[in-house]
C-alpha cells in the first residue's frame, strides 16, 4: 500500500506497520522527524504516479497491508468505548471518524467486511494517519457482533434522527458501543433494532441531519464529558 501526505507517513513511521520505502521531493524531504529516514529524493510528478493523486504534499511511502484487529478484544477495558459504522462508504468520512476515536482514546472501530469502506490511502489520508495507531476490526456481520458485544457486558447505542432519546440521557458508564449509520440511509433496522437504546443529537437549524463524522465527533465527546463529569 502506497500511502501519501506528511501526517499519514509520519505516523506510519512511528506505527504498527513496516514502511518498506519513503520517497519525497527534496523540500518535503527537510522535515526534521525524516533525519534518520532512509529517503528516495524524486520530482513531485513522480511521487504523484506513486500516489496515484497529486494531494501528496511532496511524500509517500510504500508500507505493509493493513493489520486489522479481532473485534473482541476491543471490548477488554471495563470502560471501553468502541464505534461501530454500519456500511459508512464514503472512505473520507471513516477516515475522519477514526481520526475523532483516536484523538479522543476510543477503544477502536469496527466495520462491516461488504458495503463499506475499508482502510485505503485515502481513509490513512483523511484520518490524518490516526489509522496508524487505532485498532480498526472488520465483521463479518455488525448485527450478530453487536449481540455479542451486548452478552460481553457492553452496551449498544445507536444513532437516529426519530424515536431516539436525546444524546445527553443514557448512562454511558462501563463498556459502550456507539453505532452510526451510513450516509443518507442511517443505521439499517436489524443493526437499530439490536441497539439498547438510540440517541439524537439536537437540530435546531434548516438542515436535518449532521454528516457522519461530525455526528461522531459530537457524540463521542458527549460520551467522554457525562464520564468525567456525570449527568
Amino acid at each position: 500500500m502506497i500511502v501519501y501526505g506528511r501526517q499519514p507517513v509520519r505516523e506510519a513511521l512511528r506505527g504498527r506497520r513496516s514502511v518498506e520505502r519513503v520517497w519525497a521531493t527534496e523540500g518535503a524531504a527537510r522535515a526534521e522527524w525524516l533525519d534518520r529516514v532512509a529517503i528516495e529524493r524524486t520530482s513531485g510528478e513522480r511521487i504523484a504516479s506513486l500516489a496515484e493523486t497529486p494531494d501528496h504534499q511532496g511524500i509517500c511511502a510504500e508500507v505493509a497491508s493493513y493489520p486489522y484487529a479481532r473485534a473482541g478484544e476491543l471490548l477488554g477495558p471495563e470502560d471501553a468505548l468502541v464505534v461501530a459504522l454500519d456500511e459508512v462508504q464514503d472512505p473520507r468520512n471513516l477516515g475522519a471518524v477514526c481520526r475523532v476515536a483516536e484523538c479522543a482514546g476510543a477503544a477502536g472501530v469496527v466495520i462491516p467486511e461488504r458495503r463499506a469502506a475499508e482502510v485505503t490511502p485515502v481513509v490513512c489520508r483523511a484520518s490524518a494517519g490516526a489509522v496508524e495507531h487505532l485498532p480498526v476490526a472488520r465483521v463479518r456481520n455488525l448485527a450478530d457482533w453487536l449481540g455479542e458485544a451486548k452478552a460481553a457486558g457492553a452496551w449498544a447505542y445507536g444513532a437516529a434522527l426519530e424515536g431516539a432519546v436525546a444524546y445527553d440521557q443514557p448512562d454511558y458508564r462501563g463498556r459502550v458501543v456507539l453505532v452510526l449509520g451510513s450516509e443518507g440511509r442511517g443505521l439499517r433496522p436489524r443493526v437499530a433494532a439490536v441497539c439498547d437504546q438510540t440517541v439524537t443529537l439536537p437540530m435546531a437549524g434548516r438542515i436535518e441531519s449532521l454528516n457522519v463524522s461530525t455526528a461522531a465527533a459530537a457524540l463521542i465527546y458527549g460520551i467522554l464529558h457525562f464520564r468525567r463529569h456525570g449527568p
